[in-house]
């Protein structure tokens, strides 16, 4: 049986705090302030910018005001100059983000791919399409006296697995590793994985998947 070293503090790439600042209703609104941001950013004058683009000076206190609606040509010169994506300048404006509550007891009940006997699978929150490319399957496992033991799960993504209750060996690869209420398991699903060895029962765990939405 293979135990790792718990990992050393590394830093994070995004702040898990941070919000971003209150969207804009206004399409014309936000893309100006998105606009004034980036340029600000950059340290840039507006006659800078203008002269970089070819904007005239007063189109730009226009489009940075929201007092007029720019044409997509404009804003690639304006994403160019300004090394963007032109999508930079539409974050501002106010879009509906998915959100979905499970209450306690109310997972669906599923069977995924390779689900055996005595194998509960609670589906605890799904969302479809979303701006972020990813697609999560947040689940709640329950393991009883009932279940089989079998390290055949094979699938495409990133696992995280999050020990409740109980405690499972559990296989990925070549390695076994034994998980006690607390534990986390974050993995590359492609290799095969799964519970080789149930320890104490019931046994319970979050397993978390995340993978590429399908284009």
């Amino acid at each position: 049986m293979t135990q790792r070293n718990p990992p050393t503090a590394r830093r994070l790439t995004q702040d898990p705090h941070r919000v971003r600042g209150g969207r804009e209703a206004n399409l014309e609104a936000a893309i100006g302030k998105e606009v004034r941001a980036h340029r600000k950013q950059q340290k840039l004058t507006v006659a800078a910018l203008s002269e970089l683009t070819g904007l005239s000076i007063g189109m730009l206190s226009k489009i940075e005001n929201g007092n007029t609606s720019p044409s997509l040509t404009t804003l690639q010169t304006l994403a160019h100059a300004l090394s963007v994506p032109i999508t930079a300048f539409l974050r501002g404006f106010e879009e509906t983000r998915g959100v979905m509550l499970t209450r306690a007891g109310e997972g669906v009940e599923t069977r995924r791919d390779g689900t055996r006997a005595g194998h509960q699978y609670n589906l605890l929150g799904h969302i479809g399409s979303n701006a972020s490319g990813v697609t999560v399957e947040p689940y709640l496992i329950t393991l009883t006296e009932a279940s089989d033991v079998f390290p055949t799960f094979q699938h495409d993504g990133i696992e995280t697995i999050y020990m409740l209750e109980g405690e499972v060996s559990y296989r990925h690869g070549s390695e076994v590793f034994h998980l006690r209420p607390g534990d986390t398991l974050f993995f590359d699903a492609d290799a095969p994985h799964g519970p080789e060895e149930l320890i104490k029962l019931p046994a319970r765990y979050l397993s978390i998947i995340a993978y590429p939405q399908a284009r």
